[in-house]
């Protein structure tokens, strides 16, 4: 279900409290056109409306789904059909208020949780917002993301930051949200044996969100060596070359795919002990094939993800307390102008994270 973008509100811009800087009443935005063609435009500085704040942008991240944009223009049934801003892993300053929000939340750094749901559906009411049919969600068509010097945000979603998180950190909230949310679907907790398939910033996330958790066993496997080096120095207890997964023992708790590659998915299942749980992050195909006289014989469960809910507090308090080390993982920083080589990035050797920086 597709939620129309509201319109930008021309009224005058609010000026900030005195100590920060002025807010124009234009700002730039980095626009995907078509794919793998991004242009820098002019925009109105969006006026936050009731119940929302206007963040100055300090950090976005690049995520694989704004890679997925970038490159082809769609993920499944979202499609790029008009101009879209693109990024959705978001840290920055609240610079204004709209009515309802008290101004004496101006000046704070935030970290943004980038959908807004309805709240009275269903799915809302049951917890389960993410799966709200009318999410409003950043950089998924039609709803513009973060890509910008400023965005608008409802306040709820802007979430306070100590000062031991930093913008990088911030941003990749979102990310680390994705691994807590996984390492909860697949009932990860002291003790527990696991494997992830994939050492992308998504599977590196999930290594350390596990290891928070006291899970003993935590194999990392992937194609390439940088990537597998940075499993070992980020909370994996092994790192293994993909191949060499079917040769790692059938006696796991709990695989979680954060590759979308069907033979690393095959292989995690097989690695899986009798009631083990599979949990499926990484974008893939449309269609996988799956062993299914192994489900039935081991009754394994097998479950996808998407997105998070109600992970943000969790994800501030790991990245404050150093459990979790995000910072670690930026390789790479771009300019705003620079978005279209920050995007092309993630398949540059060496690169781990990249950042956009739209005030750089």
């Amino acid at each position: 279900m597709s939620v129309p973008t509201p319109p930008v509100s021309t009224s005058p811009v609010p000026t900030p409290v005195s100590g920060l800087p002025q807010i124009p009443e234009s700002m730039r935005v980095s626009v995907l056109d078509r794919p793998r063609e991004m242009a820098l435009r002019d925009r109105p500085v969006p006026v936050p409306r009731a119940g929302h704040v206007l963040v100055r942008v300090h950090s976005v991240g690049v995520c694989g789904s704004d890679v997925h944009y970038f490159e082809r223009g769609r993920i499944g049934d979202f499609v790029v059909r008009e101009p879209l801003v693109l990024g959705h892993e978001v840290s920055g300053m609240i610079v204004a208020t709209g009515p309802g929000v008290g101004s004496d939340r101006i000046g704070s750094r935030v970290a943004v949780e980038p959908g807004a749901s309805c709240g009275v559906c269903e799915q809302c009411k049951a917890g389960r917002y993410n799966l709200c049919p009318a999410m409003r969600f950043f950089a998924t068509p039609p709803v513009d993301g973060a890509l910008a010097e400023y965005v608008e945000v409802r306040a709820d979603l802007a979430f306070d930051l100590p000062d031991s998180v930093s913008d990088d950190a911030a941003a990749l909230l979102e990310p680390l949200s994705v691994g807590i949310w996984a390492t909860r679907k697949a009932r990860v907790t002291a003790g527990s044996r696991l494997l992830i398939a994939g050492a992308g910033p998504i599977g590196l996330v999930t290594a350390q969100v596990a290891r928070a958790l006291g899970a003993t066993m935590i194999v990392v496997s992937d194609i390439a060596g940088h990537r597998l080096a940075a499993a070992r120095a980020h909370g994996a207890t092994a790192a293994l070359p993909a191949a060499e997964v079917a040769g790692a023992g059938a006696d796991f708790d709990a695989f979680i795919d954060c590759s979308g590659a069907q033979a690393a998915i095959t292989s995690g299942l097989r690695a899986l002990r009798p009631a083990g749980v599979a949990v499926l992050v990484g974008m893939g195909p449309d269609e996988l094939v799956l062993p299914f006289g192994l489900l039935q014989q081991r009754e394994l469960t097998v479950t996808g993800t998407f997105r998070y809910a109600n992970t943000w507090p969790t994800a501030i308090a790991l990245a404050a307390s150093g459990a979790v080390d995000v910072d670690a993982l930026v390789t790479d920083r771009y300019p705003l102008a620079e978005a279209a080589r920050a995007l092309a990035s993630t398949t540059t050797a060496g690169t781990i994270k990249s950042v956009i920086e739209p005030w750089r």
